[in-house]
């Protein structure tokens, strides 16, 4: 009888829990008991939840937050939905910034923060509901963090590894017209985008959302865009808001969700929020622009 070498064996075994490993992000079912987040990370999930917090405090000290309690909770509430339909490990919170973008950004951690532009534009609930998906996907995947080991990995021989989360400062500075986001957390790569948009569109329909609700808000940001370059305030601003990506989305659906009867497309309490916004913004007077916030946390500019 033949033996196999102990590194052979080794080596099929760690293939094939990789194979299961990725059958299991294939399978929505599953959402919940797999780890998306795997991968080199300097970062624990604790420390990883510190840095968000002291980055969110950062953006909530210079941002103009909305002052709507019923805008809020309801924002909160659909995230916090999507959150338990997520592979998330950590605490999520949903705040709102008062401003026209259209945009959404998360911090690690959990941290996630909605322009109420971005309500204006989603004419439907499932269309909201996509960027908060993808937002999470980001979180739950670890993509920040992750991305900032990797960055750590080519500074290491300049940067020592003791002074990481030090050297996330926070240090803020204003710029420009109109709330800007941490250049660290757009310069996803797209690997890391296109994850973000497959597990999204999974915790969409693991709440009940009509995960096409994610295609026809990136047919409507690919529109926005081509109409008025920039109009779109740099969301998913890495990789771009193509017919590609587009294509890629419809068929990722198809081919991993199965069908339903009925899907959440929009509630009525949704309008309801987005006509309060549009009326307030029709009652009040102009304002000057908002200032520009750029936090600045050590990491090269991409």
């Amino acid at each position: 009888m033949r033996c196999i070498p102990a590194v052979v064996t080794a080596g099929l075994l760690a293939a094939a829990l990789l194979s299961a490993g990725d059958q299991k992000k294939d399978d929505p079912s599953q959402i919940g008991n797999r780890d998306v987040g795997k991968g080199v990370n300097f970062y624990s999930l604790e420390k990883e939840m510190a840095l968000g917090r002291q980055l969110a405090q950062e953006v909530k000290r210079q941002a103009k937050m909305l002052d709507d309690p019923i805008v809020n909770e309801f924002v909160n509430r659909v995230g916090q939905n999507l959150v338990r339909n997520s592979d998330a490990k950590v605490p999520f919170t949903f705040q709102v910034i008062d401003g026209p973008e259209v945009n959404a950004f998360a911090l690690p951690g959990g941290y996630v923060f909605v322009y109420a532009g971005l309500l204006k534009m989603a004419d439907e609930e499932d269309e909201f509901a996509a960027v908060l998906a993808h937002e999470i996907a980001h979180v739950a995947a670890r993509h920040m963090t992750r991305q900032a080991t990797r960055q750590q990995i080519a500074r290491i021989g300049s940067i020592p590894l003791g002074i990481a989360l030090p050297g996330w400062g926070g240090v803020a500075a204003w710029q420009g017209a109109g709330l800007g986001i941490p250049m660290t957390f757009l310069s996803f790569d797209r690997r890391d985008e296109a994850e973000a948009d497959y597990l999204g569109v999974q915790y969409m329909y693991a709440a009940g959302y009509d995960p096409n609700g994610a295609v026809s808000m990136f047919e409507k940001m690919e529109a926005l865009e081509r109409k008025d370059p920039g109009a779109v305030s740099r969301l998913f601003s890495t990789h771009p808001m193509d017919a590609e990506r587009i294509g890629k989305t419809q068929q990722e659906i198809n081919r991993i969700l199965p069908s339903r009867a009925e899907y959440v497309v929009t509630t009525s309490e949704y309008a309801g929020i987005r006509e309060r916004l549009l009326a307030r913004d029709n009652n009040r007077k102009p304002e000057t622009s908002t200032p520009h916030l750029k936090i600045s946390l050590g990491a090269k500019d991409e």
